[in-house]
């Protein structure tokens, strides 16, 4: 069996029937096109050449329009659901058909990624499904996904959350890899992917692996979304978030830079935001620059928290910032620190590294897991080792700014006018 991709478009779209109330939601144009033309033409892109279509409401309108795919180079098959499935319960009825391991796509998404980075992450991780994650900016009414350092999914976290949740901005964006073993797991029956297949898989202790991408991905199942997509395609910004293109970044140190400054931080209660902080990040997301934090955590070295706890404070960063519409798309930290002599010190993590500031290595490893652009990108901190850093790593400026004063990182994004 060849590459395969499955798209499920049976559903009725009751949200955008403003927009379009007698074609099928995956069929309504966007610029011109029908949404799923622009998956099929991804797809295609990639060498993925064989479609299933999962159809149901109007989904004659779909076979009429696309046929066998011949006209976009494509073999495309169709599967009609009788009665509404769900997301996955229509699966098990194909199961003969499906490749080995193959792409979920829902249909009334717009989206430019990587499909052979994706698979290739799915096939390293040895992983049964791989969800496509990542960062957006209403965190706290999203379903939400835990991770652990390996990049292995741990637990889904649905809405609504509890209000004294802290948690790590990754929410699920319905773009999925999946071997075939996984359609086994689905009951007889309406089944969702997101909320009963992919927590049967985890109690059946199957590996899912979480691909965090900042590439566009965005449904247009309302009349807002359907305008912003629709902008969104016609300005270029769909396809040149693709990871394939260089990508400039705003880097940040975190402490007096976003959270205050306080020395060894090691407690979540201690870390607080400077005011403007998560106004500056949010201008930074909006202007499609990548918002990257690298800071020096020498409290590991110190034994003065551990990892976990580490991802805690981490995580009440990114609650605070969410909560104020702004999200971080990755948090690089340095472990270590060169001098030993603490009686309760870690020793492994007593070392000469290439990671801490002044050296540039946080920044060299975040350029090469998201293909930035340095020349184009910026480095702002409130030492002289960020500034270091940032010449180091070759970007095309670093900014000092004061530590923990209100709105300076506010005030310096706003001068790179980006």
């Amino acid at each position: 069996m060849q590459a395969q991709v499955v798209i499920i478009a049976g559903g009725k779209g009751t949200r955008i029937a403003s927009i379009a109330s007698d074609i099928p939601k995956s069929m309504i144009p966007i610029a011109g096109k029908p949404v799923v033309e622009y998956q099929i033409e991804l797809a295609k892109r990639y060498g993925y050449k064989n479609i299933l279509f999962m159809i149901g409401h109007l989904g004659d309108q779909i076979k009429r329009y696309f046929g066998n795919g011949e006209k976009w180079g494509v073999n495309i098959e169709y599967y009609l659901e009788d009665a509404p499935m769900g997301t996955a319960g229509a699966l098990p009825f194909v199961k003969e058909i499906l490749a080995e391991t193959f792409f979920v796509f829902y249909g009334d998404t717009i989206m430019d990624f990587d499909m052979t980075e994706m698979m290739k992450f799915h096939v390293e991780h040895e992983a049964s499904a791989t969800l496509f994650l990542h960062p957006n900016d209403h965190p706290y009414d999203s379903d939400l996904v835990e991770t652990d350092f390996n990049g292995i999914i741990k637990k889904f976290i649905f809405k609504p959350h509890d209000e004294l949740l802290m948690y790590r901005n990754l929410v699920n964006a319905a773009l999925y890899v999946m071997d075939k073993k996984c359609i086994d797991y689905i009951p007889e029956g309406k089944c969702a992917m997101e909320k009963e297949l992919f927590p049967r898989l985890l109690d059946a202790n199957e590996k899912l692996a979480a691909y965090v991408s900042p590439e566009y991905i965005k449904d247009m199942g309302t009349p807002d979304r359907w305008e912003h997509v629709t902008a969104d395609v016609v300005s270029g910004k769909v396809k040149r978030l693709n990871r394939k293109y260089k990508r400039p970044a705003v880097f940040l140190d975190r402490d007096g830079v976003i959270s205050k400054e306080i020395d060894l931080l090691h407690k979540v209660e201690q870390l607080e935001l400077i005011d403007g902080a998560a106004d500056a990040i949010s201008l930074i997301n909006k202007s499609g620059y990548l918002a990257i934090v690298v800071t020096n955590q020498p409290v590991i070295a110190r034994n003065l928290c551990s990892f976990e706890e580490l991802q805690n404070i981490h995580n009440r960063m990114e609650t605070l910032l969410g909560e104020k519409h702004a999200y971080l798309d990755s948090i690089y930290f340095c472990p270590h620190h060169p001098d030993k002599g603490y009686p309760e010190e870690r020793v492994e993590y007593k070392i000469d590294c290439n990671c801490r500031k002044p050296k540039p290595g946080m920044l060299l490893k975040a350029a090469e897991d998201f293909n930035i652009d340095m020349s184009e990108s910026f480095m702002i901190g409130d030492r002289p080792q960020d500034i270091q850093a940032g010449n180091s790593a070759n970007v095309k400026s670093s900014i000092l700014i004061e530590t923990n004063v209100p709105n300076a990182l506010l005030n310096a994004v706003k001068e790179l006018a980006l």
